[in-house]
């Protein structure tokens, strides 16, 4: 075969993701490595002692790669932007995480040379996200995060985020350089499954499809208007007596996500995170401007544009979230349960329900069914299914119609649901016929895969590249250092 298969069963999952940006354990092809004697120390620096054996580290040069260098203080930095996005570290080494930092460089070093150019603003609003994201899992002020990592002001922490961005964002581009116009033919797929011998053909979990109908209890006319006027007393509290915004969003705001940053968010027109109408009105403002309640979603908010850099536009919000009655609690589990009687009485059909009555936008169209968000299809794999849905549906057979369920909206307000498994198809050896796609997607990944290793294999004997004494003993995926 052109790439040895020991044993498909177990690479299955790593095949699907291997060519995500933040993939950690990405394997490392390092060719052409120098091995010198380690850089002068700049500095002592705090590292994370979860992937370290110190409190305390010498900062120096790691490595170098074209014209890149890496620091012992990247691989920290490195760690601090993994963990904003909320990646595992579990199990995760330093050597590991230099690897990765090598790779990008590379990657980065190239892109350079082929000119291509990537956004400011855009990386800057990434690093913005990435701190806001941090701030609220870690509950640690700006300034003990900068005690944290031994950063001076939070330039220089902002800064040498940028910097690792700016590489990981050339490195990604790079990569969907290399791997552009890469298809695979029938033929190729063919090829591919029956070169995989009997024994070694991978087996697919057990396959379902998923539905459900969401029911949401009304809000009150009156319950708006009061959370409404309660908006527009804090935007004339402001504007007419000079009370502080961010004050307002300290006591009142419901999103509690953002109260440590004063409720603030960095939006960018190109990178649209917030909800549509949130961005529409946010972009409408002049700088210093207070919005009227927009309403979302999530809520109702009021949103202060307080500076605008370019592209970027810093705003402060504070989002009130109206309350549910009892009654319409009451009045919402009841409509819901008389919707399952119809179908378990077959008056009509599970599909026909949601489109009628689910308050679910995502799946109502669809007739319920929840759409895999890996493969954009309706079937969901039996052990990668999300944990809380694989809770809600285990113990269904096949047609079967669940009781009705408490769940939590987005506002965090209670909603009600009915779910149903369908399509259920059990553990099987992969068959060509019936697992096309599936076996498709492996092979066009193998051909990816082996275009990423001619591209490495090529470029690195062609870039300057330096390793300190300290990372020569690390153990990469292949040994390049020609000892």
């Amino acid at each position: 075969m052109l790439l040895k298969i020991n044993n498909l069963k177990s690479t299955i999952s790593r095949m699907r993701h291997i060519f995500t940006v933040l993939a950690i354990l990405f394997s490392v092809a390092i060719q052409a490595q120098e091995i010198i004697e380690d850089e002068a120390p700049v500095a002592e620096k705090k590292v994370d002692t979860t992937l370290s054996s110190g409190a305390l580290k010498i900062d120096g040069v790691a490595a170098v790669v074209g014209e890149y260098v890496i620091l012992d203080s990247d691989v920290d930095a490195n760690i601090i932007q993994l963990k904003a996005q909320g990646a595992s570290l579990e199990g995760v080494t330093r050597c590991q995480l230099f690897g990765k930092l090598m790779e990008d460089k590379l990657y980065a070093h190239h892109a350079i040379q082929d000119s291509i150019v990537v956004s400011d603003a855009e990386i800057r609003s990434n690093v913005d996200y990435q701190l806001q994201q941090f701030l609220a899992q870690s509950g640690k002020t700006m300034q003990e995060l900068l005690e944290l990592y031994n950063h001076p002001n939070e330039k220089a922490f902002r800064d040498e985020m940028y910097e690792i961005n700016k590489s990981q964002k050339l490195a990604s581009e790079m990569q969907k350089k290399i791997l552009d116009g890469i298809e695979i033919t029938p033929e190729e797929t063919r090829q591919f499954f029956n070169q995989i011998p009997k024994d070694e053909r991978p087996t697919f979990g057990t396959e379902l499809k998923v539905s459900q109908i969401v029911i949401e209890p009304k809000i009150a006319e009156e319950e708006n208007q009061r959370v409404i006027d309660q908006l527009k007393q804090f935007k004339a509290d402001v504007v007419e007596n000079g009370a502080n915004f961010r004050s307002k969003v300290v006591l009142y705001s419901d999103d509690k996500a953002s109260i440590p940053q004063g409720g603030m968010y960095t939006l960018n027109r190109k990178q649209p995170r917030m909800v549509k109408e949130f961005r529409e009105v946010a972009f409408s403002l002049q700088e210093g401007e207070i919005s009227d309640p927009v309403k979302t979603e999530y809520g109702y908010h009021i949103i202060f544009l307080e500076k605008v850099r370019g592209q970027e536009f810093d705003v402060r919000h504070i989002l009130l979230i109206p309350k549910v009655s009892d009654a319409a609690v009451a009045e919402a589990r009841e409509k819901l349960m008389k919707i399952r009687q119809r179908i378990v009485d077959g008056d009509i059909s599970f599909a026909d329900a949601a489109r009628e009555s689910s308050d679910e936008k995502e799946t109502r169209s669809e007739g319920g069914f929840l759409i895999n968000p890996e493969t954009q299809d309706y079937n969901f794999e039996l052990t990668k299914i999300d944990p809380e849905v694989y809770g809600q549906i285990q113990d269904l057979k096949e047609g079967d119609v669940s009781l009705v369920l408490t769940d939590q909206g987005r506002s965090g307000n209670v909603k009600f649901k009915i779910m149903m498994v369908s399509d259920r198809v059990e553990e099987h050896v992969a068959d060509y016929a019936r697992d096309y796609l599936k076996i498709k997607e492996l092979a066009l990944n193998e051909k990816r895969i082996r275009a990423i290793d001619k591209w490495q294999n090529e470029k690195i004997m062609d870039t300057y590249i330096k390793i300190n004494n300290e990372y020569r003993d690390c153990e990469f995926s292949s040994n390049w250092l020609k000892q």
